[in-house]
């Protein structure tokens, strides 16, 4: 069996190669992870138990998959599912080196630990303890170790999907976005939030800066179009997730109650502290102006404005009610902005009723007590293609108890980004006993 100072040390290594995606084609370079991963898990190809492919959607960017074979091709085909890029980051910010992958005091420090290197070193572990066990599983276990998570997925699993469908078929996932803690609950992603991005473009007719009385300056047009962005109010709609995660992360049972009444959540927001991002953000549609562009000389009256939009949606919001709720935002300025829909997705959801989430449950809890809360997330991830697919994609994780959410989201794409092995260890004991319920592996820990 491999111990978690082997996971540990392939974390390491893989913070090392620095596979950092910065949304443009020739960045993330994640060959480099796939090598690491390659070296970690010759000894099981050299055994003939581990069957493993490469494929790169463009010069280094590539993923790995590795299968190992189960006796039953009637069982689950369990993928795990991890991305190798990272985000860019600030050197001069962070207190070492944000690719060092130094050891200190039980913590790994570096850039994508958290988000999601110690998830993806783990999965390939297990992989590893699979085919090198002298039984052979029931089911499929596949690591799916993928390149351009965090700009979207079009190198990674979008392309793979698209090009290598049998390479990846799998009936069941794990990925990351789980193993928070909020309260004495572990959170599991089983639902993520969509993407309906907008491009507002604003025209007018460009002018000498000196002489501005009368002009229709597109870039003042864009600042009322700002104002109206900053008063939006979608309304609160409370999905079946809500009423589970104030029982678990609210322990006052007055404010509980009264936030399981959609009118008054907003007022009772302030009294929530770090917490009350995500129930702002998982009980509406948000809307988040990013990106402002207009003019390009000083002393020019610019003729057009854009202002870029991340929308976040609900599972069921359309995009005829995203452009409609614009509309309204606009008011008479509606006939003036034009309205460009930008790359997005619809919100995902996995039901909370299928095996492999008892699976994951029974899991965490034997491993240390804890209860699982279902949770949606505010952000994205690669599990919604499956999901999109017909596929169950779950959250996976089980970090210590020091990290609450508020410490999970003060880490995740931070500087100083590190994790402790404790997590590690606890992840990689509760991924154990899911693999071994899904697939037959004999448990190896």
């Amino acid at each position: 069996m491999h111990t978690c100072d082997d996971t540990v040390e392939l974390l390491r290594d893989l913070v090392r190669a620095a596979c950092v995606n910065d949304g443009t084609p020739t960045s993330g370079q994640e060959v480099r992870g796939v090598r690491v991963l390659q070296r970690f898990l010759a000894d099981a190809v050299s055994a003939g138990t581990l069957e493993t492919q490469v494929f790169e959607s463009a010069p280094g960017r590539a993923s790995l998959v590795a299968r190992v074979r189960g006796t039953d091709p009637d069982a689950p085909a369990l993928g795990l599912l991890g991305h190798l890029d990272v985000v860019p980051v600030s050197p001069e910010r962070w207190a070492r080196d944000p690719f060092g992958a130094d050891l200190i005091d039980g913590e790994v420090w570096g850039r994508g630990t958290v988000d999601m290197l110690y998830l993806t070193a783990a999965f390939a572990a297990v992989v590893r303890e699979v085919a090198l066990a002298p039984e052979r599983p029931r089911g499929d276990l596949v690591l799916l170790a993928v390149a351009d998570e965090e700009a979207g997925g079009d190198y990674g699993v979008t392309w793979l999907l698209r090009e290598h469908p049998d390479a990846v078929r799998v009936t069941e996932v794990l990925s990351e976005t789980g193993g928070m803690r909020f309260g004495e609950h572990v959170a599991i992603d089983i639902s993520e939030k969509g993407s309906a991005g907008r491009r507002l473009v604003v025209h007018g007719p460009p002018g000498h800066a000196s002489i501005p009385y009368g002009s229709e300056s597109a870039a003042v047009t864009v600042g009322h179009v700002l104002q109206r962005l900053a008063q939006v109010e979608p309304a609160i709609e409370l999905g079946e997730l809500w009423a589970p995660f104030i029982e678990a992360r609210i322990s006052d049972p007055d404010l509980a109650g009264r936030l399981l009444d959609p009118v008054r959540i907003d007022a009772l927001l302030p009294e929530l502290g770090s917490i009350a991002g995500y129930a702002h953000a998982v009980s509406r549609v948000t809307i988040a102006p990013t990106v402002l562009r207009s003019g390009q000389a000083h002393n020019v009256i610019p003729a057009e404005a854009t202002i870029d939009l991340d929308i976040r949606t609900l599972p069921g919001t359309t995009d005829e009610q995203v452009d409609a709720l614009l509309a309204q935002v606009l008011g008479d300025l509606a006939d003036t902005v034009e309205v460009h829909h930008l790359h997005g997705w619809a919100a995902t959801e996995s039901p909370a009723d299928a095996p492999l989430f008892h699976a994951v449950c029974e899991a965490i809890t034997a491993t240390d007590g804890s209860p699982v809360v279902p949770v949606m997330a505010a952000g994205g991830s690669d599990a919604r293609q499956f999901r999109e697919l017909g596929v169950p994609a779950y959250g996976f994780g089980l970090l210590s108890r020091a990290w609450s959410y508020e410490r999970y989201r003060e880490r995740i794409h931070a500087h100083n980004e590190r994790i402790d092995v404790e997590s590690v260890d606890l992840t990689m004991r509760a991924l154990r006993r899911v693999v071994a319920q899904r697939v037959g592996a004999e448990p190896l820990g």
